[in-house]
């Protein structure tokens, strides 16, 4: 009975998120919580998939988590979602009609107005012209005074007149508060007050597909290329939003054609390549040379050493990262200090294009090698003693042995594990971005933001969440690249895993 009633309740949860999700016009969300609700549900009733009740969160929070973003980033990079175009056609719309502004008829009324407030602090008016007297208190009704007085009275109906010194300050609280109804709006402005029913600015006209400025009757059609409302000028709709509108293979066509974009994302393509490159080879050498001294018997001190060595890889790797950046800073750091002192320069770790890139290989190499030495100290606990020993006896010299018989029986085991470091490095944001976030230099006349320390997730993460506006389409397009680029990278390695295993077997 209890396990009916969970569901029950998980269903409906999840038909009220599926509601609200469709009512907000957010087709995708609703459609992934209809899935996994009729997911759980056929898992629940159908006995052959009882199995799959103890997987059925996990496998609820992957179609959430991971499947929905990856569907949601591909059609994300066919549109035109960013700055100008982030809310759908019928909210644009509607956006435009409440924010557009209002039109206050030239002929209506005018009045004076003498400000009251009663004892709970309610804002009311009096109002009068050379033809009526009305009196409105804030969020209540209209009333007409039949046989007004000369002058406004000091108390009327419950209020008080507002005494002067709080007279501009209650004005001003009055210019925003509700007056009236929808039908007949009071506006005040200054000590003078509108009644008219004002209506928007602009207004959409389903026929024609069109906005139009009743100002003017100029109409704005709607563009489903550019996913703005134009004008007969060719030009949109000023300071109002544009709409999302599928443009195809545009953002793709733009890493090409665009020379602008083209030049950047050139650079900072190779300088990924070689960044996640060069963070493996670097972090592998060290760590396997930490590896082959601390498994030599004749080391003193191994195990103190060995714990010694394993200290920036406990350290959680963004304070790693902070002291680094203090210790490389231009006028404080104490790497630059000791180097002024010795040569009388201050080299610009962090602000020179080069030896920003530097600086960020020498870090991760610091942050890297821990992890290689553990383990390559593994995989070389592995390799049998006696095929060393064969060696020796065949007149083989510890290059020939490290070359011939150490190296490759170890790509064998840490192959893979080399392939996952240069995935991660190849999106290894949080160094990027701690080390030379603030300080790393611009590349000049790119149109977009663009650092020379940039690699391809940094820069995408600034053309989306950037100072210099927003671009989710453009960057959801280069996320693709990258995942295509890390796809094709990782199967190559893979068949260079199997041909290292191949070469291990001949050993």
């Amino acid at each position: 009975m209890l396990k009916y009633l969970g569901l029950a309740l998980f269903n409906a949860f999840t038909l009220l998120l599926v509601y609200a999700f469709f009512r907000d016009e957010n087709l995708g969300l609703a459609a992934v919580f209809l899935v996994i609700g009729v997911g759980m549900n056929t898992i629940f009733f159908v006995p052959s998939l009882y199995p799959l009740r103890w997987m059925s969160p996990g496998l609820a929070l992957i179609t959430l988590l991971v499947i929905y973003p990856i569907i949601y980033t591909v059609l994300t990079s066919f549109t035109n979602f960013g700055d100008g175009h982030r809310l759908p056609k019928s909210q644009a719309i509607t956006q435009i009609e409440r924010i557009g502004g209002f039109i206050i008829p030239e002929d209506a009324p005018r009045y004076s107005v003498v400000p009251y407030r009663n004892d709970v602090g309610t804002v009311a008016l009096w109002l009068s012209n050379a033809t009526e007297t009305i009196f409105v208190p804030s969020g209540g009704a209209i009333q007409t005074i039949t046989d007004p007085p000369a002058e406004p009275p000091a108390d009327y109906d419950g209020y008080t007149q507002v005494p002067r010194r709080e007279l501009l300050p209650t004005l001003r609280e009055a210019q925003s508060l509700p007056f009236g109804d929808e039908d007949d709006v009071i506006t005040v402005s200054g000590r003078e007050a509108i009644r008219a029913t004002i209506v928007p600015r602009f207004d959409y006209d389903e026929a024609q597909d069109a906005i139009i400025d009743r100002t003017d009757d100029t109409i704005y059609r709607a563009n489903e290329k550019t996913g703005y409302f134009v004008g007969p000028n060719g030009r949109p709709l000023q300071n109002q939003p544009g709409y999302r509108v599928g443009v195809g293979l545009y953002n793709f066509e733009r890493m090409i054609s665009d020379p602008g974009l083209r030049g950047p994302l050139i650079d900072i393509f190779v300088w990924t390549v070689a960044f996640a490159f060069l963070s493996v080879l670097l972090t592998f050498i060290v760590g396997l040379a930490m590896a082959l001294v601390m498994n030599d018997p004749r080391m003193p001190g191994r195990t103190i050493i060995r714990s010694l060595l394993i200290i920036p890889y406990a350290i959680p790797g963004v304070i790693s990262i902070v002291v680094w950046r203090g210790m490389l800073n231009l006028n404080l750091g104490v790497i630059t200090n000791v180097w002024n002192d010795l040569f009388g320069v201050r080299p610009g770790f962090l602000i020179d294009p080069w030896l920003a890139k530097f600086s960020i290989l020498l870090v991760n190499t610091w942050l890297g090698y821990p992890y290689m030495m553990l383990i390559c100290s593994g995989a070389l606990q592995a390799i049998p003693s006696d095929v060393y020993e064969a060696a020796a006896v065949d007149g083989a010299k510890p290059w020939q042995r490290f070359w011939g018989i150490t190296l490759p029986l170890l790509l064998v085991s840490v192959g893979p594990l080399l392939i996952a470091s240069f995935t991660f490095n190849f999106n290894n944001y949080l160094l990027i971005e701690a080390l030379t976030g603030a300080d790393a230099p611009n590349i000049p006349n790119s149109p977009v933001p663009a650092r020379y320390t940039d690699i391809l997730i940094s820069y995408t993460y600034n053309i989306a969440f950037g100072n210099r506006g927003s671009d989710y389409g453009y960057a959801s397009a280069i996320t693709i690249v990258i995942f295509l680029v890390v796809a094709v990278v990782t199967l190559m390695q893979y068949r260079f895993t199997k041909t290292w295993e191949q070469v291990g077997e001949n050993v």
